[in-house]
């Protein structure tokens, strides 16, 4: 991590020249400028630098659609500030002479953009601060990765790309040390750009990996999980290799991105006090943890859409394959969509929901607002599931299509109290657009079960 000072020395003798100030998109992309290190510097830092508003009102694909309050033709497509928060800036070593920074999206007036996903997540983190409490975050990302780069699969229709592994890797050493050459240069970059790697572990399906960082304040893991998702492309890219992250490639196990949370105290003589742990309460949880959690439980299924954001995101939840389909929490076990792990200062809660395609900010903010929801309304936890939460008939279950997800979230009072109704309007057209475009499209599935023998 860098000061304004140590990065003045650095392009003082010329090993720094160009700074990154981006945000994360609703899409969960890194979006912004490359920007003279020296201007930065001189102006950038203190000022901010002007982006289209457009970048939170547009498509996968960048097109401009239609329903967004905040940015249209009608309103000109006007500029939004990107202001550089300074406690993220650091070196990217795997980019040369740069350094980047994360930026707040801000209005001239200086106004927070209320629809940003950081802001939507500094939101939430102040209703926790208000209380006295601050979240600790990890989010677990998996990938597949190719032998093919991205160009060449883009040029293929990203048909008959060939996974870096032939089997089922999970946790084999052997298969994935083929990829370790990729794999060490993603861990070793996001090291020297401040991120704390843990592990790396290969996963079930063919070329599927995971690489594990520490867990840290909700914010900075949510900064963090943005670049080294973006990262983790560009070096990829870089090995002539592509990798993706969305929810469900093929029809074997999908990526996921499991988020364990976890409150402390932030004020007070209890400052940095575990709240969830308690000894002396049923399976070593506190009566906040056990709300917090019922919260989330009760409220997964009308906030599903700030977990599975996409089309694809849905076809994720499948029996049996390690993604939940049930609303049920329980004690180390997997089948559920909540999973209750560690001991003591360590118990925290595991959210299973959320693919690798999930935008970290939402999904996070999410899990506090419901959490939140169960403290102040005193919900009582349920006996946990001791068995197989895919085959318990009294469990409701997620969302199956984002169309339900969509109808469920605008329907929420929790999601218009706690996001407020202009957050849950962006976010209800988005999902809209998406929904469209899929329903116009003609997939290579119809083709192949319809072109001649229908």
């Amino acid at each position: 991590m860098l000061s304004l000072a140590a990065l003045d020395q650095l392009v003082g003798i010329d090993e720094v020249d160009t700074v990154v100030v981006a945000f994360t998109d609703m899409q969960g992309r890194l979006v912004g400028k490359r920007i003279s290190a020296r201007l930065f510097l001189d102006e950038v830092a203190a000022h901010g630098a002007e982006c289209c508003s457009y970048l939170l009102a547009v498509d996968v694909e960048m097109n401009t659609v239609p329903g967004y309050a905040m940015s249209s033709w009608d309103t000109g497509y006007g500029d939004m500030v990107m202001m550089p928060d300074l406690t993220t800036l650091r070196l990217v070593p795997w980019l040369p002479a740069t350094a980047l920074v994360i930026a707040d999206v801000c209005w001239a007036d200086g106004s927070a953009v209320a629809a940003s996903p950081r802001a939507v997540l500094r939101r939430q983190l102040d209703r926790l601060g208000q209380r006295g409490l601050a979240a600790d975050v990890a989010t677990e990302l998996e990938f597949i990765v190719f032998d093919q780069s991205y160009r060449e699969a883009w040029a293929g229709g990203y048909r008959g790309l060939t996974p870096a592994s032939d089997y089922n890797i999970d946790y084999a050493i052997l298969a994935s040390s083929r990829m370790e050459p990729l794999l060490h240069d993603i861990r070793s970059g996001m090291q020297g750009a401040g991120l704390r790697f843990e592990a790396v572990k290969g996963e079930c399906n063919k070329g599927q990996q995971e690489i594990g960082f520490r867990y840290d304040e909700a914010l900075v893991t949510c900064d963090n999980h943005a670049i080294y998702k973006n990262g983790a492309k560009e070096i990829a890219d870089q090995h002539s290799q592509s990798l993706t992250f969305m929810a469900k490639y093929d029809e074997r196990e999908g990526n996921s991105c499991h988020i364990h949370l976890s409150l402390r105290a932030d004020d007070g003589p209890e400052k940095g006090k575990a709240v969830f742990a308690d000894d002396s309460g049923p399976h070593g949880m506190s009566s906040t943890f056990r709300s917090f959690v019922a919260g989330q439980l009760a409220t997964l299924r009308e906030l599903a859409l700030f977990f599975a954001p996409n089309i694809n995101s849905y076809k994720r939840f499948a029996d049996g394959s390690f993604a939940p389909t049930a609303l049920a929490w329980g004690l180390d076990n997997r089948t559920c969509a909540l999973r209750v792990v560690g001991h003591g200062r360590n118990i925290r809660v595991e959210c299973r929901v959320a693919g690798g395609d999930v935008n970290q900010y939402l999904a996070v903010a999410a899990l506090i607002a419901g959490g939140l929801s169960g403290i102040e309304r005193g919900l009582e936890l349920p006996e946990p599931c001791a068995g197989n939460a895919y085959e318990d008939p009294d469990a409701h279950r997620l969302p199956a299509t984002l169309a339900e997800a969509a109808a469920l979230f605008e329907a929420s009072a929790l999601a218009r109290e706690a996001f407020g109704d202009d957050v849950v309007a962006h976010y209800l057209n988005n999902a809209r657009v998406e929904v469209a475009a899929f329903n116009a499209a003609v997939t290579d599935w119809e083709r192949v079960r319809g072109f001649e023998r229908l």
